[in-house]
């Protein structure tokens, strides 16, 4: 308990904290700077900051783990690298549909080891998280550790300085006068002043001081990066950041997900180069000079979530969406990212034919997306029995989806009536008389192929759907924040680079001078300005004759 208040009471009568290395109030140096002659270290004028605490305890060793430069800096260095990894290939979030095996297919065991260590999305995942938090607890302990002893520093300053205060700055001077001690008080304030100093003077002691505000720069741009700092974790919350895509058919109406919108593509258009606008090595191909959605955004007000039910939507915006002019509405940003015009069947109206009575029945709807499950046909029942939107044959030689997309609809069918056996005969169709020939369908059905045809008649009973539309989905409320401590940390630097803070104390004895002088930076500057105050008042001073040595931060 003892040691708790070691020198820590000045001769000034002042009681200083623990740890305190100069007075408070006359800046005296305490313990173990007192016992040298080296120019004082000013960087918080003495004042003691908590990670310099003697005996710390668990909660002073983590804010000392925090409050270390050295630290933030390895942190900074190791979030920065693997900034970079993140680099190396696309991330997961830039495809519209991804598949794992992308980047093993495309880089080899190289992109396999890039996809295992989740290196794909390094940006989402917990690990680069973690490290900017690390990074903001950084800033915010850092910052808290510096400004509270700085502010108590600069707040408390007295005029009147201890003599061995003045001669261990960086910058001293010292000469015995001839004449009043508050008229020489006087002259030098009136030089400084013309310097721009602020000048507080106590009888023949003066304190000069200027550009207080630029010591304030670097924790306020600490500020703008707490800010950025957590706008950029803040796009983690549900609803604050989104960045997906949507395929939009025309024609359709889509949800948006994530949100309570959807969106419908009303009309897609392209238009394409001519070959007069196009060099010659381009001539005869397809370039596409613009495309544009003509798109409409509702809300969804009831059913949204529901598959049983058509969900209640509410139009709130139309808009014509081209690359780089986005559908926007309360935040909600809908730019168009790709298209395909790849024409797809809709839907077929076909007709069943009995080969051996040249019958025909039908014809029926058959819708691609959304087939019925029964179609009653003269005598006959069809009965679907399953589907496939892009119809291929697996390894084992059985029926499989190679996607989601209708590329090479089938259907399987069972029919039942005359002549047929009572359960019924199945029956394979192909629309796309391709996939027919591709897949062997006469093959496929064997003896009914002879017996039963599914065929369409007219082109007229032929439906293709509409283009599709690519939009990226994009949502960003952070994005403002970012910004805003962008801007903040911005003033901070331009406040900690262009300006000095600069102090000048004097104090006058029967007639000998001493001067102290101090900066945060561009001591050649300081020296200058200090010797022509000096020699405005009288006194012929070289400026390099002012340095007193040591570090100049």
């Amino acid at each position: 308990m003892a040691a708790l208040f070691e020198n820590t009471k000045c001769e000034c009568g002042h009681q200083n904290p623990p740890d305190t290395t100069l007075c408070e109030s006359c800046g005296k140096p305490l313990g173990e700077e007192a016992l040298s002659n080296r120019p004082l270290e000013m960087r918080y004028d003495g004042v003691a900051r908590r990670s310099q605490k003697a005996n710390p305890n668990l909660i002073d060793r983590i804010w000392n783990f925090f409050s270390s430069v050295k630290v933030a800096v390895v942190l900074i260095v190791i979030t920065l690298i693997g900034a970079m990894l993140g680099t190396i290939y696309p991330q997961e979030n830039t495809f519209i549909n991804f598949d794992p095996a992308y980047y093993e297919e495309n880089y080899g065991l190289a992109g396999k080891i890039y996809y295992a260590l989740g290196l794909s999305h390094t940006y989402e995942s917990w690990w680069f998280i973690t490290l900017l938090v690390m990074i903001g607890a950084s800033l915010v302990i850092c910052s808290l550790d510096r400004v509270l002893p700085l502010y108590r520093a600069l707040n408390k300053q007295q005029i009147r300085k201890h003599l061995q205060f003045l001669a261990r700055q960086r910058v001293t001077y010292a000469a015995d006068l001839e004449g009043g001690d508050e008229e020489w008080t006087r002259k030098l304030a009136e030089q400084l002043r013309k310097k721009r100093f602020r000048v507080a003077a106590e009888q023949t002691a003066l304190l000069a001081e200027k550009n207080r505000f630029s010591r304030w720069g670097p924790y306020i741009n600490h500020i703008g990066l707490i800010i950025f700092l957590l706008a950029v974790l803040a796009r983690a919350i549900p609803g604050w950041q989104l960045d997906e895509y949507v395929a939009v058919r025309e024609g359709e109406a889509v949800p948006i997900p994530e949100t309570n919108y959807y969106v419908k593509n009303i009309d897609f258009e392209v238009e394409y180069y001519s070959d007069d606008e196009m060099p010659d090595r381009l001539k005869g191909t397809m370039r596409p000079k613009r495309f544009e959605t003509k798109a409409e955004l509702y809300v969804c007000e009831a059913n949204c979530g529901s598959t049983a039910l058509e969900p209640v939507l509410r139009k709130v915006k139309t808009h014509d969406i081209l690359v780089n002019d986005p559908l926007e509405y309360k935040g909600l940003k809908l730019y168009q990212f790709d298209y395909d015009t790849t024409p797809r069947l809709k839907a077929v109206r076909p007709v069943l034919m009995d080969l051996k009575s040249g019958e025909s029945y039908g014809p029926f709807e058959l819708s691609i997306l959304e087939p019925e499950s029964e179609y009653e046909l003269g005598p006959y029942r069809l009965k679907l029995i399953t589907r496939f939107l892009d119809f291929t044959v697996n390894a084992n030689g059985e029926p499989a989806n190679l996607s989601s997309q209708p590329n090479a609809p089938a259907f399987l069918f069972l029919i039942q009536g005359p002549d047929l056996p009572a359960e019924g005969e199945t029956f394979f169709y192909f629309p796309i008389q391709t996939d027919r020939e591709r897949f062997g369908q006469d093959l496929i059905n064997g003896e009914m192929a002879e017996r039963f045809d599914i065929r369409v008649t007219d082109m007229a009973n032929v439906e293709f759907a509409g283009d599709v539309s690519y939009l990226n989905v994009r949502v960003d409320r952070a994005l403002p924040f970012v910004f805003v401590g962008a801007f903040i940390s911005l003033i901070g630097l331009v406040m900690g680079f262009y300006w000095q803070h600069r102090r000048v104390w004097l104090r006058i004895d029967d007639g000998r001078l001493t001067l102290g002088a101090h900066t945060n930076k561009n001591w050649y500057g300081l020296r200058a300005e200090v010797a022509a105050a000096l020699r405005g008042a009288g006194l012929d001073v070289d400026p390099k004759s002012l340095d007193n040595g040591g570090k100049k931060e």
